[in-house]
């Protein structure tokens, strides 16, 4: 166990995994929970959530499960007031929740766009339109947005209502760390580039009939450094933006992508 987080109250949505193996939001769970931090593991999937809570109290962390749909103020409200019951304060919201739908504005359906929104960026206004007031009331917090590389380059595979979302999600943190900055709270997002996690094993397995071994080899080839990354890669950069290591980073984003964003070719 380390002390990096130690005793701060950690909100993170998306944090149990559709499937065998580490995403980015149960990564994250675990990694501070290790840290010192008592973690709130908000889901949908409250069997998910159990799970990330098991492996927690396994090694000797604190955390509780809780389910709840963020796309829903109520929900929001609800996870709020289920933080400070267990906890006393809000330090930290790590907001990871997410869905990417293929295709362009023609071949999207409308009703992909609006729930891909409700999911990705939505879920996040509120999220943070519950938990600020109580940050500005107690005068330190921080937040941290897991938006994606889709953010600032194209992918082949055409994903527009995912990468217009996740560009707002670089927004949205950048005005709120501008408005809270004078008030002790900090706003990051962290950009993953190509993982391999649970959640794009599932899409691959769907979008390529199975073949998804040689899809982490074509993936990994893509980046310059040979190989994807994983859940933990996510959750370390996380960690280090939620600690006071990061206490004078507000309105940035920090890209982990194995240089794939740089590339020029």
């Amino acid at each position: 166990m380390g002390d990096r987080v130690r005793g701060k109250a950690i909100i993170v949505t998306g944090a149990g995994s559709i499937g065998p193996g580490m995403g980015n939001g149960k990564a994250s769970s675990i990694l501070y929970a290790r840290e010192g931090g008592r973690v709130l593991l908000v889901d949908r999937d409250l069997a998910a959530a159990e799970e990330t809570q098991r492996l927690i109290a396994e090694a000797g962390g604190e955390a509780v499960a809780f389910p709840c749909d963020v796309t829903s103020a109520a929900e929001c409200h609800r996870m709020v007031h289920a933080c400070l019951k267990a906890f006393g304060s809000i330090d930290v919201l790590h907001n990871n929740v997410g869905i990417a739908i293929p295709g362009g504005p023609v071949e999207l359906s409308e009703a992909d766009w609006d729930r891909t929104m409700q999911v990705n960026l939505k879920s996040m206004f509120l999220t943070c339109k519950h938990v600020l007031p109580y940050m500005e009331r107690q005068g330190r917090g921080a937040i941290i947005n897991i938006a994606s590389a889709n953010a600032i380059r194209s992918m082949p595979a055409i994903a527009v209502a995912y990468s217009a979302s996740k560009a707002a999600v670089i927004a949205m943190t950048r005005e709120i760390a501008i408005q809270y900055a004078a008030k002790g709270i900090r706003a990051n997002a962290v950009l993953p580039g190509l993982m391999d996690t649970p959640m794009v094993e599932a899409q691959l397995t769907g979008a390529y009939g199975g073949d998804v071994e040689n899809m982490r080899k074509w993936r990994a080839g893509m980046c310059p450094m040979g190989k994807q990354g994983d859940g933990w890669d996510t959750a370390h950069a996380a960690l280090f933006l939620a600690s006071d290591e990061a206490k004078y980073i507000t309105g940035t984003t920090l890209t982990v992508d194995g240089g794939l964003t740089v590339r020029v070719r």
